[in-house]
């Protein structure tokens, strides 16, 4: 959600149920106006709030060139002051999905994740046997956010076809021209792109798309995910003026996009839990 848009992009989200006070939003849009001028960003955007039990983690990225590699996240539990979020760790995102704990608050906080059950047993021979591996690992709080961040963002953060564009030099930059979807477009999954970098083919898009174009479609479209009509719920407010698209495994994470305009974001508010009972759901 970016900060110069924060109040009117509230208006979106407010139809999935998830807002911010105003309080919130005055002193968030000061806070991230110095934080980008600090660190000369091109642009600064409100990644998201995850709730803990003592204070809750605002979370926010900005990027220098590149808006899709130059990614730099940040996160306040005083909407003033901003720490650097770590690099997520292969470690970190195991045991992020494996902590059923709720946040605290305390980035300093050592926590013990419970990676086995303690006992093992041999229903063949009836017997138990204890594991000599240790049960638990421990996992800084700081670290367990990063990597929840990092989860979300990948399996979750959206924007539209044509939002970004790829240079010749290879730099994600923002597309000035984008003019936002249709109303026919919108009604696609293939018309939304995960906001990450590519995990599939480059030419994944190219045998499928008639109207391919390598400059807008380099990212991956949210049609390709695992029953993607499942665990996606599009849906269209105010008369099809806008839509919103949300992911039901991460239950919090927000898209909206007004069609036929450039306004787009997304923002997540929730636990930072994943919702791993979703196939059991459907």
């Amino acid at each position: 959600m970016n900060i110069n848009s924060l109040h009117s992009s509230l208006n979106y989200i407010a139809y999935c149920g998830n807002t911010l006070t105003n309080e919130q939003c005055v002193i968030l849009q000061n806070s991230l106006i110095i934080l980008q001028n600090e660190n000369n960003f091109a642009n600064v955007f409100l990644w998201g709030r995850i709730f803990g039990l003592d204070n809750d983690y605002f979370i926010a990225f900005g990027y220098e060139k590149d808006a899709l590699k130059g990614r730099i996240f940040y996160y306040s539990t005083d909407l003033t002051n901003w720490g650097i979020l770590p690099v997520a760790t292969k470690r970190a995102k195991r045991l992020a999905l494996l902590s059923s704990t709720r946040f605290q608050g305390d980035a300093a906080l050592q926590l013990d994740v419970n990676i086995k059950y303690p006992i093992e047993v041999d229903y063949a021979s009836n017997e138990k046997e204890s594991s000599e591996e240790p049960l638990s690992e421990v996992l800084k709080e700081e670290d367990r956010l990063a990597a929840t961040v990092a989860l979300i963002s990948d399996e979750s953060a959206v924007v539209p076809r044509g939002a970004l564009l790829k240079r010749t030099d290879r730099c994600v930059v923002q597309n000035l021209a984008f003019k936002g979807l249709s109303s026919a477009e919108a009604q696609q999954l293939n018309s939304y792109q995960h906001y990450r970098i590519p995990q599939q083919r480059w030419n994944t898009n190219l045998l499928v798309r008639q109207d391919y174009n390598f400059a807008i479609d380099f990212l991956d479209t949210i049609d390709i995910d695992i029953s993607a009509e499942r665990c996606w719920s599009l849906k269209f407010q105010q008369g099809g003026q806008f839509s919103t698209l949300q992911n039901l495994y991460w239950p919090g994470m927000i898209f909206y996009h007004s069609i036929s305009t450039s306004d787009h974001g997304f923002i997540y508010i929730g636990n930072g839990r994943k919702n791993m009972d979703l196939p059991f759901m459907i």
